[in-house]
């Protein structure tokens, strides 16, 4: 059986590993004023940067609608037998809950995956479907496998600045005055497909950074070590690098792939935010 596997463009993998693992992306739309834009494609996080520093708004983004989930998944189903389309959690926008209704126009051939996660925390859903359809299983077998694996998704990250979580409803103007302050940088996490404060850490990035590192290490002594992610939003290349070095220290992972966030997750987030993403037992 032929298994087309297909993501919205939140997922953040590379050109590399979506050329590699032929996966099939749809954009979704960022909106910078009144012009819309497609992530990934005619949009890039330096403009989202700029567009932030120039009018101090956030970029809105918005969701494919049910029509261009159908006529997305009508192209990429094309030569397959059937197709498995994962999107971001279903909490942060409705892309899932359009393309479940696009899917039903395909006779039983079409999986809209709510992988609860946002980034490469979907990304590893992604590669993991590619890598089962690969070994033969069945789209209802990826399903199953991946289910489980929903509760056991480190998709945690460690942002530079709150700004950009203040500017879109997610922290206080307290939280942001104090974060300043006392140079205060939390650990994001997400449970049950949200984003929350799971803990902070004091001082600069580098030193936040190689703390929540070895927390990681910490919390997850089972862990998948097929692959892990480190997807930051052009963050220094030094500071991305030691970060590499500390994981390839403290895991045994058989891959490290750095990617930078795209233009959805970057308007969240902001410039610097760093994030190490992977399974855990």
């Amino acid at each position: 059986m032929k298994i087309k596997i297909t993501s919205d463009s939140t997922c953040d993998l590379s050109d590399e590993l979506v050329k590699k693992y032929n996966v099939g992306i749809l954009p979704l739309t960022v909106i910078l004023g009144e012009q819309d834009f497609r992530d990934g494609v005619d949009v890039t996080p330096q403009d989202i940067f700029n567009f932030v520093a120039k009018t101090g708004v956030l970029p809105k983004t918005s969701a494919p609608s049910v029509d261009e989930y159908s006529q997305f998944f009508k192209s990429q189903l094309d030569g397959y037998d059937a197709l498995i389309h994962f999107n971001i959690s279903s909490k942060a926008s409705s892309s899932h809950q359009n393309a479940v209704t696009a899917s039903k126009e395909f006779g039983g051939k079409v999986f809209a995956f709510d992988t609860y996660a946002l980034s490469t925390g979907q990304g590893l859903f992604v590669l993991k479907a590619c890598d089962l359809a690969a070994e033969g299983k069945t789209p209802e077998q990826i399903l199953e496998v991946l289910t489980a694996l929903i509760p056991k998704t480190n998709t945690s990250f460690v942002p530079d600045a709150l700004d950009y979580l203040h500017k879109g409803g997610r922290c206080s103007l307290a939280a942001l005055i104090g974060a300043k302050v006392l140079k205060l940088h939390p650990m994001i996490d997400m449970k049950d497909g949200q984003m929350y404060a799971k803990k902070k850490y004091m001082g600069n990035i580098e030193r936040c950074l190689k703390t929540y590192v070895n927390d990681l290490a910490d919390s997850y002594r089972n862990y998948d070590k097929t692959r892990c992610f480190i997807t930051h939003s052009n963050c220094e290349p030094e500071v991305v690098e030691k970060v590499k070095e500390q994981v390839k220290s403290l895991f045994d992972f058989k891959e490290i792939n750095e990617t930078k966030a795209g233009c959805v997750v970057t308007s969240h987030c902001g410039k610097n935010t760093l994030g190490v993403l992977f399974f855990y037992e």
